[in-house]
């Protein structure tokens, strides 16, 4: 069996997925979909960059990472038609999205996790070390946010499948019940909660673009990160936080319910009720740790291909 991966260059996840797996599998990976007999378009737009003629002769996996109302519309589902009649195989990283995928294709789904790089992400007892080095004050209870949360199109509305109005609720709800309370913040487009938490007069440190190392740091200075979205495939930060035991809770989106235990899970009646299991999380998420968490994707890629 040879795989070939879509390229896609955008500084996204999945960018760093690709590269883990050529790193991790050279005797099965190829650069060029043309030496490869199963090509795996491993984020759905992509199948448009690869030639027609090559994708009909090979067997085809594509990921769908989640979906949203709008890809049930009719003109969205006739571009789902479009692709699928290169589609052999539907790949996704949470059961939600393979019983909504369910609805629209009679395809085989295959459901694995993204595999977590236990070479980037491990736990660091010692936070307050962490803390002075990013300015982080050592006092405050810190809760984590790195995932964007504003529209690109204008960069100031939120983008409200990722829960930015119900992350402010919780903090805002946080900062009148603790003495001492910081929100970090990571990544690019975080505008909408940068003002919110501005306006609301709630601390908070904001590292833009920052390195692995640096971001696993940033996980274990932290007393509690939080996921709000209302849509996810994943999210890796769910992985992330479980392997270096950074206490999470999360709404019941994507992989959460996977592997957070159900104390963890939250909506927004209960939000202040949610408890992060450290220990339940990292059992979990180290299952899927590299090499391991290739396993299934090279069992489930196999059972495809006839060579």
């Amino acid at each position: 069996m040879k795989v070939y991966l879509s390229k896609i260059n955008e500084s996204w996840v999945v960018d760093r997925m690709r590269e883990e797996w050529y790193m991790n599998n050279t005797g099965i990976s190829v650069e060029e979909p043309k030496k490869a007999n199963l090509v795996w378009i491993i984020s759905p737009w992509l199948w448009k960059k690869e030639s027609r003629r090559i994708l009909k002769s090979k067997t085809v996996v594509c990921s769908i990472f989640h979906l949203e109302d709008k890809d049930f519309l009719d003109k969205n589902l006739k571009e789902f038609r479009k692709r699928e009649q290169y589609v052999d195989c539907y790949h996704v990283i949470s059961l939600k999205t393979k019983k909504d995928l369910e609805k629209i294709t009679e395809k085989k789904i295959i459901y694995i996790p993204f595999w977590v790089n236990g070479n980037i992400w491990s736990q660091i007892k010692d936070k307050d070390t962490l803390r002075d080095k990013y300015n982080i004050p050592k006092e405050s209870f810190i809760v984590g946010s790195f995932q964007r949360d504003t529209e690109g199109s204008d960069l100031i509305s939120p983008k409200l499948i990722k829960g930015p109005d119900r992350f402010i609720k919780i903090v805002n709800e946080m900062n009148s019940r603790l003495e001492h309370l910081t929100v970090l913040l990571t990544g690019k487009r975080r505008q909408y909660v940068i003002s919110e938490l501005e306006k609301k007069k709630i601390n908070y440190v904001y590292l833009e673009m920052v390195d692995f190392n640096t971001l696993n740091e940033l996980y274990n200075t932290l007393d509690l990160y939080i996921v709000t979205s209302r849509i996810e495939g994943g999210p890796q930060a769910i992985l992330e936080c479980g392997i270096t035991k950074t206490p999470i809770i999360s709404t019941d989106v994507g992989i959460a319910s996977e592997i957070l235990h159900k104390d963890s899970i939250f909506n927004m009646n209960n939000f202040m009720n949610a408890k992060p299991n450290v220990e339940f999380a990292y059992k979990n998420s180290i299952k899927l740790n590299i090499p391991a968490g290739f396993n299934n994707y090279i069992k489930a890629f196999s059972s495809l291909v006839v060579d």
